[in-house]
C-alpha cells in the first residue's frame, strides 16, 4: 500500500466512503468526522493497485509523446517540407492543451476523475489510429491538436489525483514517481523512429495499440472526486476560480513554464545551434540524451528531499545547479565530453522542475482548488513550449557571437530569483493558517 490507514479508516474502505468525494446529506456523524480527518491530511483512499494503473497510463502517454516529435519531424523532412512548417505543426499539440484548460475543471468535478481519463486517452488512441489515413499537413496537424486535448485531460485528471491522494509528507515522492514513469515513456518513444523505414504506418498503429492496452486496465479501477466545496457551473466561474488559485501560488506556476521552455527550445532550437558549431547529428543527440538520462535517475530522490526540506528550498537549489551547468556549458562547448556531463548534471538538477512546481502548487492553495491549480500548471508548461522554439530561434539567429546555453541560464537565473524572492513557505497548506 501507498497509503496506510487505521483500523477505523479501514472499516470505511470497506463501506466504499471516500475522502473529498460528494455524499449523500443524510451522513453519520461518524463518517463526517472520517471526512474532516482525511479532508485535513489532504489524502483519499487509493491502493498501489490504483496508483500502478495511473503512472502506466501516464508512461504510455509519454511514450506516443516521444514517438510523435521526431518520427513526423523526420516523415517531413523527408518529404521536403521546410523547418518552419515542420516546427508549426508541432505546436499543434500545445495549442490543444491551451484550448481545452478553460473547460476541464467542470466534467472533472461533475463527473469524477475517472471519465475523464477515460475520455483522454480514448482521444489519443483514435488520433494515432488516424494519422496513416491521410498524409496532410493541416490534417496531422488537427490530429496533433486532438491529441494535445487527449493527453492534458489525462494528465490534468491523474495529476490532481495523485496529489489529492497524497499526504503530505509524501506528495513530493508521488508526484515524482509520475514523472519518472511519464520521462521514461517520453525517453523511449523515439525508438519507434526507425521503423518508419519499414513501413510509415507502423509507428502510430504500435503506439495506438500500446495506448489501447494501457487504456483498458484504466476502466477497471473506481472512480472518485476532487473535494466538492463550491460548484463551478459556467466558464466564468472557471475563470474565477482561476483568479484564486493564481492568488495563492503564482509563484509555483513559473517552474513548469521555465521547463516548458527548457524542454522544447532544447529539443528543437539545441539541434540547430549544435549544427552550427560543428557538433554532429551523433553528439546532438548523446547530449540530449545525457540531459533526459539525468533527469529520469534523480526525478524521484529530488522529490523526497523537497518532502523533508521544502519544496521553495529544494527548487532554489535546483535552479542555481541548473543555471551553473548551462553556465559552464556555454564554456564548454568545444570539448564533447565537457558538454555531457554538464547537460547530464543540468538534467539532474532541473529535469524535475516541472513535477516539483506542481507539489509546490499542490502545499499552497486550498484542497478545492487543487483541480484549477493543475489546470494552470499544464497551461504554464504548454506556454512555455511555445515560446521556447521561437525564442530560441530568434536568438540564434541574431546574437550569433554568444552561446546558446546562456539562454537558459539566463531564464533559470531569473526563475529562481523570483522564487527566491517573492515564494511563499509551504508548512502544511498556508492557507489553513489564513483560516485560521
Amino acid at each position: 500500500m501507498f497509503f496506510s490507514f487505521d483500523r477505523k479508516i479501514s472499516s470505511f474502505i470497506s463501506k466504499k466512503i471516500y475522502c473529498n468525494t460528494v455524499h449523500s446529506p443524510l451522513t453519520s456523524f461518524r463518517e463526517t468526522k472520517y471526512r474532516q480527518q482525511c479532508k485535513k491530511q489532504g489524502s483519499i483512499i487509493m491502493n498501489s493497485k490504483k496508483f500502478a494503473v495511473l503512472i502506466s497510463i501516464v508512461s504510455i502517454s509519454g511514450f506516443s509523446q516521444g514517438m510523435l516529435l521526431p518520427l513526423i519531424a523526420v516523415i517531413f523532412e523527408n518529404d521536403g517540407l521546410s523547418s518552419s512548417l515542420n516546427g508549426l505543426n508541432a505546436v499543434g499539440l500545445y495549442m490543444g492543451i491551451l484550448l481545452i484548460s478553460p473547460f476541464m475543471e467542470y466534467p472533472l468535478r461533475k463527473y469524477g476523475y475517472k471519465p475523464v481519463i477515460v475520455f483522454g486517452g480514448l482521444v489519443v488512441i483514435l488520433s494515432l489510429a488516424l494519422f496513416p489515413l491521410w498524409k496532410s499537413f493541416w490534417f496531422w496537424f488537427l490530429l496533433r491538436l486532438f491529441i494535445g486535448i487527449g493527453d492534458h485531460s489525462l494528465h490534468f485528471a491523474t495529476q490532481t489525483w495523485i496529489t489529492t491522494a497524497s499526504p503530505i509528507e509524501k506528495r513530493g515522492r508521488n508526484i515524482s514517481l509520475y514523472g519518472v514513469f511519464f520521462g521514461i515513456g517520453f525517453a523511449v518513444g523515439p525508438l519507434l523512429t526507425p521503423l518508419v523505414k519499414v513501413n510509415e504506418s507502423l509507428p502510430f498503429i504500435l503506439s495506438s495499440i500500446m495506448c489501447f492496452i494501457a487504456w483498458i486496465f484504466i476502466l477497471w479501477i473506481k472512480n472518485d472526486f476532487p473535494e466538492q466545496t463550491v460548484e463551478t457551473n459556467s466558464f466564468l466561474d472557471t475563470m474565477k476560480r482561476f483568479s484564486s488559485a493564481m492568488k495563492y501560488a503564482w509563484i509555483a506556476f513559473l517552474p513548469p513554464l521555465a521547463y516548458g521552455f527548457l524542454e522544447s527550445s532544447l529539443n528543437s532550437s539545441f539541434p540547430v545551434y549544435g549544427l552550427r558549431i560543428d557538433l554532429s547529428v551523433v553528439q546532438i543527440s548523446l547530449l540530449l540524451t545525457a540531459f533526459s538520462i539525468g533527469a529520469i535517475v534523480f526525478q524521484l530522490p529530488l522529490g523526497m528531499i523537497s518532502d523533508k526540506f521544502g519544496r521553495r528550498r529544494t527548487l532554489v537549489t535546483i535552479l542555481i545547479i541548473g543555471t551553473t551547468c548551462f553556465s559552464f556549458a556555454s564554456i564548454l562547448e568545444a570539448y564533447l565530453i565537457g558538454l555531457i556531463i554538464c547537460l547530464f548534471l543540468a538534467g539532474m538538477a532541473v529535469g524535475s522542475t516541472f513535477s516539483l512546481g506542481i507539489s509546490y502548487m499542490t502545499d499552497l492553495v486550498p484542497t478545492n482548488l487543487l483541480p484549477t491549480g493543475n489546470l494552470l500548471c499544464g497551461m504554464a508548461f504548454s506556454v512555455g513550449s511555445l515560446i521556447g522554439p521561437y525564442l530560441g530561434g530568434v536568438f540564434i539567429q541574431y546574437f550569433q557571437h554568444i552561446s546558446y546555453f546562456i539562454v537558459i541560464a539566463a531564464i533559470l537565473f531569473v526563475v529562481c530569483s523570483i522564487i527566491l524572492i517573492f515564494g511563499k513557505k509551504e508548512s502544511r497548506n498556508h492557507y489553513l493558517t489564513e483560516a485560521k
